[in-house]
């Protein structure tokens, strides 16, 4: 059985003026997602994000969170979802508790319920130790803890977050991605946007790529960074002479040298199955072969993410068209 279709995005659109910051997007998620949303400044993630969150109404398309219409019924909506802006507003003399519980009220939280569900969120979010804090006085890191703790609110099943980990720290950022890990564990659906790719590798299962309003690339994050190729790229190192290696190399069938390495050397390998890269390795041991290091080598996101951008846009032409007045 599939997994419940948590957000279904058809045909959106939304212009400012002349300007087309969305032309017929259409993506789905579903339940248990965590989804990147990849794209340059100014390619339309944060305003597809705010007509998901229902703070912008589309010129065209629908959006459907969990069945439900979120053009026409966003209250409904809204108490399912969570929002993460990348910035959000502060006020002066109020502090985190009271940030977080006013939120809780609003959705109608009560009594000592309330105030247990404020407890759960700090504890959750690591706040609890500066609860007294004013809000407007907290860094970076902990703003975007409290960004999140207001998100998580109202118990959300899916979760949009825009440029969460902008401006974080090493610390922070490793903080925040333990976060999502346990969220996700949790069953929530989470889409982040961000232009940071790396980042976005260790927490995501599944890249959705926009350019210029227009969604260029929608699957997992195994397939992106393998591309279209057929083969594995391999660097295997030696303790012993690399002649020896490259030797042996020549004999094993599905196997092309590309380079030489200081101890070693890259090569593509042509898999058929999973297991295959075990045997090769098995092989080169019993063959005598003193390998010492032995891997497979994984292109970056940020080349994917040029390579997807470079098929989409096609091939740069040579000359500049003629002039037209």
């Amino acid at each position: 059985m599939s997994q419940e279709l948590v957000l279904d995005v058809r045909h959106l659109r939304r212009s400012f003026g002349k300007v087309h910051a969305v032309q017929d997007v259409s993506f789905t998620v579903r339940k248990g997602q965590v989804v990147g949303f990849i794209g340059a400044n100014g390619a339309g993630k944060t305003t597809t994000l705010r007509l998901l969150a229902t703070l912008d109404s589309p010129d065209a398309g629908t959006i459907e969170v969990l069945g439900c219409d979120a053009t026409n019924y966003p209250e409904k909506v809204r108490a399912r979802l969570g929002w993460m802006p990348d910035n959000y507003g502060t006020y002066d003399n109020v502090t985190v508790a009271e940030y977080l519980d006013f939120y809780a009220r609003a959705y109608g939280y009560v009594g000592a319920g309330r105030t247990r569900h404020v407890d759960e969120i700090m504890a959750f979010t690591e706040l609890t130790s500066i609860q007294d804090r004013l809000m407007h006085t907290l860094s970076k890191g902990m703003g975007q803890r409290l960004c999140l703790g207001r998100a998580l609110i109202n118990d959300p099943e899916l979760l949009l977050m825009d440029e969460p980990a902008a401006g974080l720290d090493p610390k922070a950022r490793i903080e925040f991605k333990n976060l999502v890990r346990i969220l996700s564990q949790q069953g929530k659906t989470i889409l982040i946007s961000s232009h940071i790719l790396s980042e976005l590798g260790e927490m995501c299962d599944t890249m959705l790529f926009i350019d210029k309003g227009r969604v260029v690339h929608h699957g997992s994050s195994e397939t992106l960074l393998r591309g279209d190729a057929d083969y594995l790229r391999l660097e295997i190192e030696t303790l012993g002479p690399v002649d020896r290696l490259l030797a042996w190399a020549v004999l094993q069938p599905g196997l092309t040298f590309v380079e030489s390495t200081n101890r070693g050397a890259r090569f593509d390998f042509a898999a058929k199955e999973q297991g295959d890269l075990a045997q090769l390795l098995r092989c080169a041991v019993q063959d005598g072969i003193p390998v010492c290091d032995f891997h497979r080598l994984e292109r970056r996101l940020e080349d994917a993410f040029v390579e997807v951008l470079k098929k989409s846009n096609g091939p740069v032409p040579a000359t500049p068209p003629p002039f037209k007045p």
